[in-house]
């Protein structure tokens, strides 16, 4: 599949069903190493847990999230943050960018990055701020599309395994 062949969606509201499937991206990237603020071994309860707190917060407006699916179903999505203090007004958390191992190296990243600028911009965002792993696929891929590596802290999480690594912060000026 190529970049197109994703179309990403926004979705206004998360399902059972949305929950499921996105409890699976989630712990087939933490099965798969991603530093995404879980440990190994993640159960499906803690997964479906997140999601259902995610879709509070969906409800609530203070967040968005966009999916994009395949034959199979939800293959990788991506989050933005609204509810900031009430002083930044003007931008957005960009949160938990995952895509299943299943539709990796295709272009879906920068897909979902694509589209949650995009909607960052229709709720009058501009400015979006990220941190990824140091070094990592996805610090990689911000930094192709042009992201603003602002800097290091060294130890700054875990991987699943339990290894320290630290965390580069980004922010994209979308004005």
């Amino acid at each position: 599949m190529t970049p197109s062949d994703y179309p990403v969606r926004r979705l206004p509201a998360l399902d059972d069903a949305h929950v499921g499937q996105l409890a699976d991206v989630l712990i087939d990237c933490v099965e798969g190493g991603a530093s995404v603020s879980f440990m190994l071994p993640l159960t499906r309860d803690r997964a479906v847990a997140f999601w259902r707190r995610v879709a509070e917060g969906v409800a609530a407006g203070g967040r968005a999230v966009l999916i994009a699916e395949d034959e199979q179903g939800i293959c990788g999505t991506v989050q933005l943050i609204f509810d900031l203090p009430e002083n930044q007004p003007h931008r957005a958390d960009l949160a938990k960018m995952l895509v299943h191992r299943r539709a990796r190296k295709r272009g879906l990243g920068a897909a979902l990055m694509g589209a949650a600028e995009a909607t960052a911009r229709e709720c009058g965002k501009t400015l979006l701020v990220l941190d990824a792993v140091t070094g990592g696929d996805a610090a990689r891929l911000y930094e192709r599309l042009g992201w603003v590596r602002v800097g290091d802290i060294p130890r700054y999480a875990l991987m699943p395994d339990g290894e320290p690594c630290g965390t580069t912060y980004y922010y994209r000026d979308l004005s």
